[in-house]
């Protein structure tokens, strides 16, 4: 009897996809928190609309071009890098979604086996300056 509801289990496991509503998440403005090395932390936000993303970061601004290669994938790349590690392009792929929120993995291009993992939350479908008033 329990490897009747074993096998009931595992069924309805392995036929669960996770819904991703990528288009909802591909403009707007978003908050995006991490951790320091130094445990501090840290709050990105940022604006994304059709090419185009803009992060706001420290009092410092930074624009890098979208090209969405699926709905759920696109490439990042610095529009004005400072240095060569900052000219390299990153892929990010959203994996799962919410009402607000998604979660997302992210490397440089090529380096799959460096991903890392965040969670990005819309604060806004519309577009704005982050220093504006």
């Amino acid at each position: 009897m329990k490897l009747q509801y074993l096998i009931l289990v595992l069924f309805f496991f392995s036929c669960y996809n996770q819904e991703r509503n990528c288009k909802n998440f591909q403009s707007g403005t978003f908050e995006f928190e991490t951790i320091s090395s130094k445990g501090d932390t840290l709050k990105t936000y940022f604006t994304r609309a059709n090419n185009l993303e803009v992060d706001y970061f420290d009092n410092k601004i930074d624009s890098s071009s979208v090209n969405w290669v699926s709905e759920c994938e696109c490439i990042l790349k610095k529009i004005n890098p400072k240095n060569l590690s900052q000219g390299k392009s990153i892929q990010m792929k959203i994996l799962s979604t919410f009402e607000d929120e998604y979660i997302f993995e992210y490397s440089f291009v090529g380096d799959v086996e460096n991903s890392s993992r965040g969670k990005a939350k819309k604060i806004s479908d519309k577009i704005f300056n982050k220093f504006d008033n």
